[in-house]
């Protein structure tokens, strides 16, 4: 905090959303729907609801570069209405280009001030990538390059979060050519943390857990190698899809008009990335948990890894697959699940007249017992 303003006391989110008439009950509903997505244990609802109700709102600064907004539109059309209330709603207190009401000088006063008076303390969220070619031309704020903008909010922030594949990979305006070096966040800032939450776009309860777990516990949620909240993106695409059995037992969908594609056949052939992609789309899904896009038949497409947008053509089958053996395509993967049924069943076979010859055995041997007792 800077010593030279005078100390104000920001209400908390609990208190913000009883002004707005959420009921206590709709309260611990949201903290119940986040403590399960962060996986948390049976406690973690009252720590979350603890936290919301004694932490006074967290400052946050929304960046928006290079991108669409779809990462704001995910965030604001989130199954649940907290989702908006408790984080965007209070951010156009702050700063967000898209959200705010103010505009021109007043949008700038209003981030300098939040820069200012709360130095260390707010959440720096950036949606997009940064250009820097012709010293940062391609994208301009009040005829400030968007790489200036980042590294001066960035130096008085508690933390850094990349919003979407733009800001954590740089999406399509950094697939090649990238013609204005459209260049991601952690590229560009050093010596903070970063959470990276990429996806085009993430999902909206994604994007809201991770926030609810900074304001719970007061840090970063646990990362993977790469900077991704573990809670999110542990786990394949491909390990929680439910046409999962159909790929194991080597059915595919060869065209997206062919009749495994009426039964909901697997959509690996047809160029689905979902066994290289890790995010949570298959638990969470969208729209109040009632599809995603696998579900809605189109393939997987990877959008939450790096470079997704020149990992070759979306409807084309994956020359390989590193999962069965050292690698295998999909063509084989039938063709091994059927031998392994097969060699499953002889296997059985064997075991079970084995174990009858055993109980044969056995009662030849009581029988000849007996015969000697008589």
């Amino acid at each position: 905090m800077n010593p030279d303003q005078p100390t104000t006391k920001r209400p908390t989110y609990f208190e913000e959303l009883r002004e707005k008439g959420y009921s206590r009950r709709d309260f611990m509903r949201f903290c119940t729907i986040m403590a399960a997505y962060l996986g948390l244990e049976a406690t973690g609802t009252a720590q979350i609801a603890k936290a919301l109700q004694t932490t006074p709102r967290v400052p946050v600064i929304w960046l928006h570069f290079q991108e669409c907004t779809c990462c704001s539109e995910s965030f604001i059309r989130s199954s649940h209405p907290i989702v908006a209330d408790i984080i965007l709603d209070k951010i156009s207190l702050d700063y967000t280009e898209t959200l705010m009401a103010a505009s021109g000088h007043q949008a700038e006063a209003a981030m300098h001030e939040t820069m200012k008076n709360h130095y260390g303390e707010y959440v720096l969220c950036v949606e997009g990538s940064v250009p820097t070619a012709e010293n940062g031309a391609y994208c301009c704020i009040g005829g400030r390059s968007a790489l200036d903008i980042l590294q001066e909010t960035a130096a008085g922030a508690k933390a850094v979060i990349g919003w979407g594949s733009c800001a954590c990979n740089g999406c399509v305006q950094a697939a090649k050519p990238n013609p204005t070096s459209a260049t991601p966040i952690h590229k560009l800032i050093k010596g903070k943390p970063l959470i990276k939450v990429p996806g085009c776009p993430p999902i909206g309860e994604v994007m809201a857990g991770v926030l609810v777990h900074i304001v719970t516990f007061g840090r970063l949620p646990e990362l993977d190698r790469i900077g991704r909240p573990k809670a999110f993106y542990s786990k394949r695409v491909h390990d929680s899809c439910y046409r999962r059995p159909f790929y194991d037992a080597g059915l595919f969908v060869e065209s997206f008009d062919d009749e495994n594609a009426q039964k909901g056949y697997c959509l690996y052939k047809v160029g689905c990335k979902g066994p290289m992609t890790y995010n949570s789309c298959g638990i969470i899904k969208w729209n109040n948990g009632v599809s995603y896009p696998i579900q809605s038949g189109h393939g997987c497409i990877g959008c939450s890894e790096a470079n997704f947008w020149d990992n070759g053509p979306f409807y084309r089958q994956m020359a390989s697959f590193p999962g069965f053996g050292i690698e295998s395509s999909a063509d084989k993967v039938g063709a091994i699940a059927g031998a392994a049924t097969i060699a499953g069943i002889a296997a059985h076979a064997v075991a079970t007249n084995l174990r009858k010859q055993k109980m044969i055995d056995n009662l030849i041997d009581e029988g000849k017992e007996s015969e000697k007792e008589l």
